[in-house]
């Protein structure tokens, strides 16, 4: 098993860069509220400091189909991340109005729907499970029950992407309990709110290639 990682919720272009440095699939940046809020020019920019080769998630909360679309267009998004407890069909309208790749993301709080997930899985790219905190989208810190998640998760019919409180002293352990495709980290690799630490960004990497699976 591989698995990417992807560093979110990135406020400054040498972050980006520094994630493409250390072999990042993915970069993120937040239009869904919060400290890490960019506007979607200003993401552009941000993102842009990945270079090519890399790919640019913007994450959403509840917005319309069309307010995303021109977000996504004007950041130059590959993928969409719904995170507003996104349905089948919020993720069908999304997809319609940019043609992007949709990432749904499930909020986890005690037990998982082995059915619900199914059923997002069928329309979404990717399922995301994430920490539910109230008040919060994401970008916490707090991580929820990796392995109760796991039964729910099963054999995933589409990628898996795990979020929520990871670090490098974490991250082996949720890739062990339930083998995601991708690895999303933001604040366990921050000195504050947005700004990413290089030193915690390597060492995020090393973790995930010392547990054997990083392509």
């Amino acid at each position: 098993m591989r698995v990417e990682v992807k560093f979110c919720g990135l406020t400054r272009a040498d972050d980006a860069w520094i994630a493409a440095e250390l072999g990042a699939r993915y970069v993120g940046a937040i239009f869904a509220g919060g400290p890490r809020t960019l506007e979607p020019l200003r993401a552009r920019d941000v993102l842009d400091g990945a270079g090519s080769g890399v790919e640019r998630v913007g994450v959403f909360g509840r917005e319309s189909a069309a307010a995303i679309a021109i977000a996504a267009r004007e950041a130059r998004l590959d993928v969409v991340q719904l995170h507003g407890d996104p349905t089948p069909d919020d993720i069908a309208a999304v997809r319609g109005a940019t043609g992007a790749r949709i990432w749904a993301v499930v909020r986890v709080d005690g037990a998982l729907s082995a059915p619900a997930l199914r059923e997002l899985w069928q329309e979404a790219d990717a399922l995301v499970l994430d920490s539910k905190v109230s008040g919060a989208l994401g970008g916490t810190g707090v991580s929820f029950d990796w392995r109760a998640a796991a039964t729910a998760a099963g054999e995933h019919p589409a990628p898996l992407v795990v979020a929520g409180g990871l670090n490098a002293g974490n991250v082996a352990h949720a890739i062990e309990a339930l083998s995601p495709e991708i690895v999303d980290v933001s604040s366990g690799v921050e000195s504050s709110p947005g700004i990413k630490d290089h030193a915690r960004m390597s060492e995020f990497m090393e973790a995930v290639r010392r547990a054997g699976v990083l392509r």
